[in-house]
């Protein structure tokens, strides 16, 4: 470990609740250079959808190589760029009647976030954006201020503009939502734009994840997204879906707005999307919009990730039937009814939409406890939420019922014994 301590920054943050070193990964499972297995309920945080080293990918990837396949090629066409955009529009798009735009950028999360807020204020000639609580949406600068956590807007080092900050509406209240919420906030703030005497201006856009999974895993309620959507309407700004750690399967439907009657302007995506675990971000953008954007005004040097595109296209495979969507809403169910039981403790709850749920324990140290606790026992699993007192069980959705199993076995466990010594 001598060469990570010694050189590597002090930014690390997961090798710190992970202090093994990883040499094998398959599927649901990583296994250090000692050769322990460890269960993988962490997942890349939501971009191993499909498992480690997805074998129907890895073959694709490598006959792509072997070739001769262009790797890096900016925003020019390619074959395997086609091939992704041609799957995707029928796959996904096409059943769903949307006809947005794909936009490419820089391969990570918060690069689609800042190309969708700089579009929105180019199409509104607008500053201000709507954002919620507990919301989490990248690092970038303009991406940061629209994120909640104050550890992560402390690092900024300059200002955070432009960014109102409202109650989000979870659809079950989760603990220590002193905020609010609920539809009430909303119509507040309706009536403030309204009131052309409020001195309060309509925003670029409403920037909302359905399920805020850094944030603690709060699921917003189908109501109040409506009333959001409503209220983006009523007052020409663009709806902003921040799908990137949700999206892509993760709820059993491709969206996780699937079942939520709205129509975003703008889907972001990017974790999941890859398949692989090779980075990749995509903005899905109404062709109303899209058309505000100069050529070559957001860049992204990798924009044009061709082992992605190649590896993304093998991951939609997974949607031209319902079979995997089937099988994630099965799992959902068994996760649940494994972990509810837990509710019996006094300050925890359980919480989630399809393959993230939250297991609020109500103290971020009893949180750390069972992190580290699970680790030991052959579990990687991740603390999210305020205090990081939410532990986010987030596997692969192609995870054997057995890891599954055995994996929620280590969590309840791992709960109990927590919950005991804090007795």
């Amino acid at each position: 470990m001598n060469i990570f301590t010694e050189r590597e920054s002090e930014i690390r943050a997961y090798a710190r609740t992970y202090p093994v070193i990883f040499d094998k990964a398959s599927n649901a499972r990583q296994t250090d250079e000692d050769g322990k297995e460890y269960i993988d309920f962490f997942a890349g945080a939501g971009v191993l959808n499909f498992g480690h080293n997805n074998q129907r990918m890895m073959q694709a990837v490598i006959e792509y190589m072997q070739s001769g396949g262009v790797l890096h090629s900016l925003d020019m066409h390619t074959t395997a760029k086609r091939e992704f955009m041609e799957a995707f529009t029928r796959t996904i798009l096409e059943p769903r009647h949307m006809t947005h735009r794909m936009q490419f950028m820089g391969p990570t999360g918060t690069n689609a976030v800042e190309a969708a807020l700089k579009l929105a204020r180019r199409v509104t000639g607008r500053r201000e954006v709507v954002a919620f609580t507990r919301g989490f949406h990248g690092m970038t600068l303009g991406a940061l201020a629209c994120t909640a956590n104050q550890v992560f807007r402390n690092a900024a080092g300059v200002p955070l503009d432009n960014v109102i900050r409202m109650p989000f509406g979870c659809e079950v209240p989760c603990q220590g939502c002193e905020l609010g919420c609920g539809l009430a906030s909303l119509e507040e703030l309706e009536a403030r734009y309204e009131d052309l005497s409020s001195g309060v201006l309509p925003p670029a856009a409403f920037l909302v994840e359905t399920i805020q999974a850094e944030g603690g895993v709060n699921v917003a309620s189908a109501e109040w997204l409506k009333k959001l959507e409503q209220i983006a309407r009523k007052t020409g700004a663009l709806l902003i879906v921040d799908d990137i750690q949700v999206g892509c399967g993760r709820t059993g439907t491709y969206f996780s707005f699937d079942d939520m009657d709205i129509d975003p302007d703008i889907v972001c995506l990017a974790k999941g999307i890859g398949g692989l675990g090779t980075p990749m971000a995509m903005n899905l953008v109404k062709p109303e919009h899209d058309q505000h954007w100069n050529p070559g005004e957001h860049t992204g040097t990798f924009r044009g990730q061709n082992l992605s595109f190649v590896a993304g296209r093998e991951a939609l495979r997974y949607f031209e039937d319902d079979a995997l969507m089937q099988e994630v809403r099965l799992k959902a169910r068994q996760i649940m009814e494994v972990l509810k039981p837990l509710e019996q403790h006094a300050g925890v709850q359980v919480r989630g939409k399809g393959m993230i749920v939250g297991l609020d324990v109500g103290e971020s140290a009893r949180a750390k406890a069972i992190v580290d606790d699970c680790f030991a026992r052959g579990l990687l699993i991740a603390s999210c939420g305020t205090g990081g007192r939410v532990l986010k069980v987030i596997p692969p959705l192609t995870i054997p019922g057995d890891d599954l199993e055995q994996g929620l076995k280590i969590l309840v466990d791992s709960t109990e014994k927590a919950m005991a010594e804090a007795a």
